[in-house]
């Protein structure tokens, strides 16, 4: 097997994730008791925490089309990154709920854009070639993973006042790391399309984006509601952390691991195989909660349902946003798939929730997973046909 060399700029990139998603992990789990310190009721809470993924919807879009329009995409990542350190250090003021309304949607215009703007950056220089892209990106979930333990430390000695201070650091860290990117010259695969108004009109190309819409709104049953779950259950906020932990670490594993699997099956395989086995999960933590053993295993397949599930879409959008359409490409897969796909799994699973009850939201998301493994296969169906014509 030949020797792939590692893309030029695998250090910054690497620096990026790790800072970007450890913004992440520090800002997501301690926000809310950060605006219940500053006088917010449930509700405000929740209105303010929603912008993070209503933002999504918007954001990525403007900035992706903004890159690809310029062909300057490592200066727009830079002026989103220098804009949202900018707009948090709002957090520092203020105590009313529009003001820290203002704060949410400002900040989040300019992150959500951050990491599908990086993305198509590595993936332009990568020249289609994925095989580091998993040693890479797992950098993002050391990133989240340390920037969460560390930051409960740090914020159950000083005080939940000093979350914005931790997280204004790695924003400032992922400012420092967007100043030592350099863009790559553009190359545009076989089967990619000329315009985003052709590709938009393929029906395996809607079939795909329709599958992440459903599957990761499938996963706003994690986000929202996994550790509530498990605190009804009865189980300790030590044993939900662990949980956590087990889920990331082995998404770590498969990123890292990836390589000889995508040589072996495929994206496509990798990809459908990924939602069935979300189907599985969710029906394990719906109806085997009470079970640690079904837990364990159920946060062990997370490996599969975010980690092979990410990176085969990544793989499988290859084939058709590249070039000048590659940080487009990124973009609209977090609007439809994080944006949406979030918005709308966390408000429906929530009505489900409070008429239904836990188990059934988690059914409720083995059955959006379901769909979204239909609408895979359709894909990939449509694909094969679509290449056998041409």
């Amino acid at each position: 097997m030949p020797h792939r060399p590692w893309p030029k700029q695998s250090f910054t990139f690497g620096l990026f994730f790790f800072a970007y998603y450890g913004y992440i992990g520090v800002f997501s789990p301690y926000a809310s008791l950060f605006f219940s310190g500053r006088g917010m009721s449930a509700t405000e809470i929740g209105i303010l925490l929603s912008l993070m993924q209503v933002m999504r919807i918007f954001g990525p879009n403007l900035w992706g089309w903004v890159a690809d329009l310029s062909q300057a995409r490592v200066q727009v990542l830079r002026f989103t990154a220098a804009a949202a350190l900018a707009a948090f250090c709002g957090m520092f003021f203020g105590h009313s709920f529009w003001y820290f309304f203002a704060v949410m949607a400002s900040v989040n215009l300019f992150t959500g854009a951050q990491a599908p703007l990086s993305e198509a950056l590595m993936l332009t220089e990568m020249r289609g070639d994925l095989t580091h892209y998993g040693k890479l990106r797992l950098w993002g979930s050391v990133g989240f993973i340390a920037a969460v333990t560390a930051a409960g430390e740090l914020l159950d000695h000083f005080g939940i006042d000093h979350m914005p201070l931790i997280a204004a650091a790695l924003l400032a860290l992922v400012l420092f790391a967007s100043l030592r990117l350099r863009d790559s010259d553009h190359v545009t695969t076989a089967h990619a399309a000329t315009s985003m108004r052709e590709l938009l009109k393929r029906r395996e190309v809607v079939a795909f984006f329709v599958s992440a819409f459903l599957m990761i709104a499938a996963h706003a049953s994690l986000y929202v509601f996994y550790s509530l779950y498990l605190a009804q259950l009865g189980y300790s906020k030590t044993v939900i952390g662990m949980m956590w932990s087990l889920g990331v670490l082995a998404e770590i594993g498969f990123f890292y691991y990836q390589a000889p699997f995508f040589r072996r099956f495929g994206a496509p395989a990798l990809l459908t195989a990924s939602i069935a086995i979300a189907v599985l999960r969710f029906l394990l933590i719906g109806l085997g909660a009470s079970s640690v053993i079904a837990l364990v295993l159920a946060q062990i397949l997370h490996a599969a349902t975010f980690g092979a599930h990410h990176s085969a879409s990544v793989a499988t959008m290859q084939h058709w946003f590249s070039g000048r359409l590659q940080a487009r490409g990124q973009a609209l897969y977090t609007s439809i798939g994080y944006g949406l796909g979030g918005s709308f799994g966390g408000l429906g699973l929530t009505l489900i929730w409070d008429r239904l009850g836990a188990p059934a939201v988690f059914c409720a998301a083995a059955a959006l997973a379901l769909l979204a493994l239909l609408a895979a296969r359709q894909s990939f169906r449509w694909q094969a046909l679509a290449t056998a014509i041409r």
